[in-house]
């Protein structure tokens, strides 16, 4: 061999890609090459073009997995590239691809080469090959200006935007021995929109990556609106708008797991709507001291509304591991009940008060084994009558 790639005659080609699954898997592809090969399919089939190597950047190592995986291409994809053997033409390398305007479509299980003719799925579009993102095709006259050919990720984000989602919203006492402010949270009529989609790209600044099974990734960098947008195909992903606002979106179930301590520092106010249940399990191992607190800063108040349902209040096991529930309140403890008031006890009620104790009922009725009180002063004033019904009566 003569020639061969670094001494004397650099031989290149430009071709399309008809097939990568490399039996090897090293991402290479055969390529239908303009001049050296013939279109019609029968006189020269795919399966006897030869593999071509693709060539990686500078910036991936491309040795045991490390950098950037040398995938990408697709059946209908247009390389450039060289022969290392020279006029021999058996040992193609890819150095890029090229991006076009097609000008027809790929015919699948046609006889003719230099097209996906195996799947017929490349190229999508008789349209420029650069991403319908980064063009951002408008029409534009006097004082208008629409898009005419936008991503059909983008209508469908635009399409699925949250709206007027609520907020928790205390209705509040105004009466009664028990009042407190009414309607609190009521910011923003108790609702919040998700904010509009901030796609604004301008040709050539939006850099973008699509892969054929429609994942995406976006970085613009247009003036005033750079932006950061990463989808999975599914729909979930996030995005980063121009103001540092970040939405992300899950179209499932997510899971976070942290294998030791979660900091969360959120110097706004934070909402959130949940459509069905929660349940928070705090301390599952059992360990003592890892407690569930809740601390409300001064001048705020801790509110709880439950529409229709119950409020309940549970310390399980017994003796030395049975828990109290307590109450300490720095001023009054006011209660308002509706119906009946129930109190259960199995031991003693003790009641302490330094100041004067005020009850006032329809009707009392107490009934007990022994009935002790001892006071400096007993007054009893029975309006009309008193009645003491005893088999025996003490004064003393």
């Amino acid at each position: 061999m003569k020639n061969f790639m670094g001494k004397d005659g650099f031989q290149w080609f430009v071709g399309v890609v008809e097939d990568r699954n490399d039996p090897k898997t090293l991402g290479r592809v055969r390529v239908r090459c303009l001049g050296y090969h013939t279109e019609d399919l029968v006189k020269l089939p795919t399966k006897d073009l030869p593999w071509a190597h693709p060539m990686n950047p500078i910036t991936s190592a491309t040795v045991s997995g490390i950098g950037q995986t040398p995938l990408g291409v697709v059946e209908g994809t247009w390389v450039v590239g060289f022969f290392t053997d020279g006029p021999t033409a058996q040992q193609p390398i890819i150095m890029g691809t090229l991006p076009g305007v097609p000008k027809n479509l790929p015919s699948k299980g046609d006889t003719k080469g230099f097209q996906d003719y195996l799947y017929g799925a490349f190229p999508k579009y008789a349209e420029t090959d650069v991403n319908r993102l980064a063009v951002n095709s408008k029409i534009e006259s006097e004082g208008f200006s629409e898009e005419d050919n936008p991503h059909s990720t983008l209508t469908q984000r635009r399409a699925t935007r949250e709206l007027a989602v609520g907020t928790a919203q205390i209705d509040g006492v105004v009466g009664g021995v028990a009042p407190f402010p009414t309607d609190l949270d009521t910011e923003n009529g108790g609702k919040w929109d998700q904010p509009a989609i901030p796609y604004a790209a301008e040709y050539p600044h939006n850099h973008v990556y699509e892969s054929e099974g429609g994942h995406l990734k976006e970085f613009d960098d247009t003036r005033n609106n750079e932006r950061i947008h990463e989808r999975h195909t599914s729909g979930s992903g996030y995005e980063i708008g121009p103001d540092g606002t970040k939405v992300t979106k899950v179209v499932k179930d997510n899971y976070n797991i942290i294998t030791n301590d979660d900091y969360c520092h959120i110097q706004g106010t934070s909402r959130a709507t949940i459509d069905k249940g929660l349940r928070v399990r705090v301390n599952s191992k059992g360990e003592s001291g890892n407690n569930y607190n809740i601390e409300v800063g001064q001048g705020a108040s801790l509110n709880v509304e439950v529409n229709g349902g119950n409020i309940n209040l549970t310390t399980l096991n017994s003796g030395a591991d049975a828990g109290d529930i307590n109450i300490n309140a720095s001023r009054d403890l006011n209660m308002q009940v509706g119906r009946g008031m129930n109190i259960g006890v199995i031991g003693s009620i003790i009641e302490t008060s330094n100041f004067k104790t005020t009850s006032t009922t329809n009707a009392l009725t107490q009934n007990s084994g022994t009935h002790d009180i001892n006071t400096g002063k007993n007054t009893i004033n029975g309006g009309s009558e008193v009645d003491i019904n005893a088999s025996v009566i003490n004064l003393n």
